[in-house]
């Protein structure tokens, strides 16, 4: 095992990429895949995180061949039992975690009024965004902190934002339980960082942009590419860099 010093200045050494695990969720398609295939080019160990075990293996043969290696494991973070069972395999064969990336996410109310969807769609969708990421942030950090390092990025959404009421206001209610789901997600990003040394490990959401993904769209303006960057860069970031912030496209952005 590695062992773990501070710098002379008293910041915690980083462990180099090549010894670093991150497990990145939903990672079989869109941009959890292209932050799986960008981070395992960085060096990176990377778990791709995904509910049917043959789409996993078949997105990461696919990432193999375009040089970027990943390991699929089925994960379904609706599920407490599926993270209980991911996370004692991550720890019976590789002791440590230190990215992780909640990058699953679903939509099942695009476009109907808070005042009509239904309340089993809001309970499912709270289910995977929020409760999802809170049991394996629970579970991640104290991985993280027996090696002093880790990384967790919670890919969220700018409607999950005050803002969204000023700059969107044509939404009006419409897609409530999506976009509650991520105002918990970027509440809690806030209050887990505040559980965490912000040297050592490191807790921030991003918001990814319109991307051409599933979710997203065809006509979406920004390439999964794009819509990636600002995940990988949190989720890499040195010991200098934010704690319990919300970015965009490299940036600070507004709550």
């Amino acid at each position: 095992m590695m062992e773990h010093r501070d710098r002379p200045n008293g910041q915690p050494e980083i462990p180099p990429a090549g010894s670093r695990v991150a497990l990145v969720t939903g990672g079989n398609r869109g941009i959890g895949r292209e932050i799986a295939r960008q981070l395992s080019r960085m060096g990176l160990t990377v778990l791709i995180g995904c509910r049917d075990e043959a789409k996993g293996r078949e997105a990461a043969e696919q990432l193999g061949k375009e040089g970027a290696p990943v390991r699929p494991e089925v994960l379904d973070v609706g599920s407490p039992s599926s993270i209980d069972a991911l996370m004692d395999r991550v720890r019976e064969k590789y002791g440590r975690l230190d990215v992780l990336v909640n990058n699953a996410g679903i939509i099942l109310d695009r476009g109907v009024s808070v005042l009509e969807v239904e309340e089993s769609v809001v309970r499912q969708t709270l289910e995977t965004n929020f409760f999802g990421a809170l049991r394996l942030i629970q579970a991640a950090v104290p991985l993280m902190r027996k090696h002093r390092y880790g990384r967790i990025v919670n890919v969220s959404s700018g409607l999950g934002t005050y803002q969204a009421f000023e700059l969107l206001p044509e939404l009006k209610g419409q897609s409530g339980a999506y976009r509650l789901s991520k105002s918990l997600l970027n509440y809690l990003t806030c209050l887990a960082a505040q559980e965490v040394d912000g040297r050592e490990i490191k807790i921030n959401a991003v918001c990814p942009g319109s991307v051409r993904t599933d979710m997203g769209g065809p006509d979406a303006p920004l390439s999964v590419e794009e819509g990636a960057d600002t995940a990988v860069w949190l989720a890499t970031i040195d010991a200098d860099g934010p704690n319990g912030g919300f970015f965009r496209y490299r940036a600070k952005a507004e709550w």
